[in-house]
C-alpha cells in the first residue's frame, strides 16, 4: 500500500508543500530559505555553490572551445548530446543504483569522478594538446557520472530536511544553482579572453572540493535515511509500473520531457547569436548566459516562497516560456534580445522547479531513486536527440529559425499536454476578470485541486 505524499490524492492531483511540524497555525507562511535552518543541508548547499559556480565556468569554456576549433553549431550540439547520451541510455539504471546504495557515500564517490573528468582536460588545453574528440569524450564520461550523481543528488534532499521541506529545499536548489550561473560565465568570460580555457576547466575541477568537505563533515545521525532496497529482480520494471499508474508523475514528466529536448538549447543558440547575428566574443556570450540565469535565480526564489507544486502553473509556464522562445527569436536589436533572456530564465526554471517538486513529494520513499531517475532521463535525455537537430537547423537556416523552431515545438507540446489534461479531468477552458483558467465541468470536480 502507498503511504508516500500524493499517496491518498485524487488522479490528476498534484499534492502541495506539507506542513513544517514545528507549527500550529492552520496556514503557516512559508519561509524562503526555511530549508538553511538545517546544518546538513547549510554544509550541502555551501559545497554546491562552489562546485556550481565552476560546472557553469566548465560549461561556457566547453562550448567556446568547441565553437573555436570548428566554427559549427553542430559540433556545440554535438557535444552536448554526448553530454546527455548516457542520461538517456542508461539513466534508469542510474535510478535502480540510487535507490540501493547509501547515497552520501555514493556521491563522494561520484564529486570525486567528476573533479577528475575537469582537471584532465584542463591539463590538455593548458599543455595546447586539445582537440575536438577530446571535449567530446570528456563530456561522454561527465555524463556517464551524472547518471548516478543526479537521482543520488536529488533523493539526497529529502534525507537532509525532511519531507516538510522538500519543496522549498528543491527551489532553493535550483536557486543556487542559477547563483552559480550568474557568476560562472562571467568569470569564465573572463579567463577565456584573458589566458584561455584551460584555466576555466582547472578551477572547475579543483571547485569539487568543497562538496565532498561538506559531505564528510555532516552529522550522519541527522540524516532522515531512506531505506536501501535491496538487489532483486524487475526493480526497473517495477518503476516503470510505479509511474505509469500515477497521472500526477506521467503528466509533469512529459511535459518537461517536451521542453528539455526542444527548449533548452541555449548553449547552441546563444553560440550563433553571438558568432553570427550579433558578432560578439566570448563576454558577450558570458553576459547573455548571465542574463538567463538572473531571470532563473528570481523563479527558484518565488518558486521556494510559494512552496506549492501546481499543474495550471507548470503548464502555463511552459507556454509562456515557449512563447518567450519565439519572440526573442526575432528580437531586431541587441539589447532588446538581451533584456528577453531574463524572462525566458524566470519562466523555464519555473517549469523545471515546480515539475521537480511536484514529483518528488508524489513519490514513496523506496520509489524515488527509480522516478527521479526517469524524470532526469526524459528531462535532459531528449537532448542526445533535439540538440544535434537544433544545431543542423540552426546551422542550415541561421539562428533566428534555429531558436523559434525551439519555442514551436516546446509550444505545441505545452498546448496539447494542457488540451490532454483538460480532457482527462472534464475541464473546460474559462475567461474571466482573473484570466483564462480551467474550470471543472460536472464530471471534473476532482481535477479542480490540480489547477
Amino acid at each position: 500500500m502507498s503511504t508516500g505524499p500524493g499517496a491518498d490524492s485524487a488522479p490528476g492531483h498534484i499534492p502541495t508543500t506539507t506542513r513544517a511540524p514545528d507549527t500550529a497555525a492552520e496556514h503557516p507562511k512559508n519561509s524562503m530559505f526555511s530549508s538553511l535552518k538545517i546544518r546538513n543541508y547549510r554544509l550541502f548547499a555551501t559545497g554546491q555553490v562552489v562546485s556550481n559556480t565552476g560546472t557553469w565556468m566548465q560549461r561556457i569554456a566547453q562550448d567556446w572551445l568547441v565553437l573555436s576549433l570548428t566554427g559549427s553549431a553542430s559540433a556545440v550540439g554535438i557535444t552536448i548530446a554526448l553530454q546527455f547520451l548516457p542520461m538517456l541510455l542508461f539513466g534508469l539504471y542510474g535510478g535502480v543504483l540510487a535507490d540501493r546504495l547509501p547515497k552520501r557515500p555514493l556521491l563522494l564517490c561520484t564529486q570525486a569522478a567528476m573533479g577528475l573528468t575537469g582537471i584532465a582536460l584542463a591539463v590538455l588545453t593548458l599543455a595546447g594538446h586539445v582537440q575536438v574528440w577530446h571535449v567530446y569524450l570528456a563530456a561522454f564520461t561527465l555524463g556517464l557520472v551524472t547518471v548516478v550523481d543526479n537521482p543520488a543528488r536529488q533523493t539526497f534532499v529529502s534525507e537532509m530536511v525532511g519531507k516538510d521541506q522538500v519543496a522549498n529545499a528543491v527551489s532553493l536548489n535550483s536557486a543556487n544553482f542559477q547563483s552559480a550561473r550568474l557568476v560562472g560565465p562571467a568569470i569564465a568570460g573572463v579567463l577565456i579572453t584573458a589566458v584561455g580555457s584551460g584555466w576555466a576547466f582547472l578551477l572547475n575541477g579543483l571547485s569539487f572540493a568543497a562538496p565532498i568537505v561538506g559531505l564528510l563533515l555532516m552529522r550522519t545521525h541527522e540524516l532522515h535515511r531512506a531505506e536501501v532496497q535491496p538487489r532483486a529482480k524487475g526493480q526497473l520494471r517495477e518503476g516503470l509500473h510505479y509511474v505509469a499508474g500515477r497521472p500526477e508523475l506521467i503528466w509533469p514528466i512529459v511535459l518537461v520531457g517536451f521542453i528539455g529536448t526542444f527548449g533548452f538549447n541555449f548553449p547552441i543558440w546563444l553560440s550563433a547569436f553571438v558568432s553570427k547575428v550579433f558578432h560578439g566574443d566570448a563576454g558577450t556570450y558570458g553576459l547573455f548566459n548571465t542574463l538567463i540565469a538572473a531571470g532563473s535565480l528570481a523563479g527558484a526564489l518565488l518558486a521556494a516562497r510559494r512552496g506549492l507544486s501546481r499543474l495550471r502553473l507548470l503548464v502555463a509556464a511552459a507556454v509562456l516560456f515557449s512563447v518567450l522562445l519565439l519572440v526573442t527569436a526575432f528580437a531586431p536589436g541587441f539589447w532588446l534580445f538581451a533584456a528577453l533572456l531574463v524572462p525566458i530564465g524566470v519562466f523555464g526554471l519555473t517549469v523545471n522547479v515546480t515539475a521537480n517538486s511536484s514529483v518528488q513529494m508524489a513519490t514513496d520513499p523506496e520509489m524515488r531513486g527509480r522516478v527521479m531517475a526517469l524524470f532526469m532521463m526524459v528531462f535532459t535525455g531528449g537532448t542526445p536527440i533535439g540538440a544535434p537537430l537544433v544545431g543542423w537547423v540552426t546551422d542550415t537556416y541561421g539562428a533566428r529559425i534555429g531558436m523559434a523552431c525551439g519555442g514551436a515545438a516546446s509550444l505545441a507540446a505545452s498546448v496539447a499536454i494542457a488540451v490532454a489534461l483538460a480532457r482527462v479531468g472534464n475541464l473546460r477552458l474559462s475567461v474571466n476578470r482573473h484570466g483564462i483558467t480551467f474550470v471543472p465541468s460536472p464530471r471534473g470536480r476532482e481535477m479542480v485541486t490540480a489547477a
